[in-house]
């Protein structure tokens, strides 16, 4: 029996971004038909993954492949994502659950948030403001910093990694030290998957430091994200093969 495809996303008290996982999970379904595919969350927004797991295995599964929709590998992948799984896999006797790496910084995902900026005006002056969420995980941040790095050099224009919470530079710093730079109008890069409570504060922040500020969409349900998961989910399975798992 294949094992299937448990797709987790954080979950969020706003309504947009659990559509917005739900319509990716769409995407993946097309883009790999016959293989069974379920959205998950960890919290605030339903399914739990946790019940979709002891569903999968109440139907008989006895592998699945749990790929995080995270962008970063900070405290909910390296710690809440595994307790939850080890809950699930303590409770389901031969429930052999296999978790993926996250989406992370993967190429494919920076091609998209770049393209998100192509609808931004060309003006003189422009500065680059490469948003996350944020994390207490220093190597997570520095992800972010080296992919605005990256966009330095590839964009030729000033870029400052931009955090939401838990870390520095802030909204307001980030925009200041691009203004040091001599950027006189500030473009929003997206590095989230879905729209959300976060991504609003960033562009509130954002338009107050300049009003005609372009604020990018999200990644979402861009085809070449569904791709990425597809990605590591055939490693997962791959691994489950050389460890013996019945797949």
């Amino acid at each position: 029996m294949t094992p299937p495809l448990v797709a987790v996303a954080h979950g969020s008290r706003d309504p947009r971004s659990a559509a917005t996982v739900r319509a990716l999970v769409d995407v993946v379904r097309e883009r790999a038909p016959g293989l069974s595919v379920h959205e998950s969350f960890l919290d605030l927004s339903a399914p739990l993954v946790t019940d979709v797991l002891r569903g999968l295995y109440s139907a008989g599964h006895r592998t699945a492949v749990v790929v995080p929709l995270l962008l970063g590998s900070a405290f909910h992948a390296r710690v809440d994502l595994p307790a939850l799984v080890s809950s699930v896999t303590a409770a389901c006797p031969g429930f052999r659950v296999q978790v993926s790496d996250v989406l992370g910084a993967d190429p494919a995902l920076e091609a998209v948030a770049l393209d998100r900026l192509s609808a931004a005006p060309r003006r003189r002056g422009t500065g680059v403001l490469l948003s996350a969420v944020g994390s207490s995980n220093a190597s997570a941040n520095a992800v972010v910093a080296a992919m605005a790095a990256r966009w330095k050099s590839r964009l030729g224009l000033p870029v400052s990694e931009a955090f939401a919470s838990a870390a520095e530079p802030d909204i307001p710093a980030a925009a200041a030290r691009l203004r040091e730079r001599g950027a006189k109008h500030l473009v929003v890069a997206s590095w989230f998957l879905a729209p959300g409570l976060l991504p609003d504060r960033i562009a509130r922040l954002a338009r107050e430091a300049d009003p005609g500020a372009f604020v990018a969409a999200p990644l979402a349900d861009d085809p070449r994200v569904a791709d990425v998961v597809i990605g590591r989910y055939a490693t997962a399975v791959t691994e489950l093969l050389r460890a013996g798992a019945p797949v």
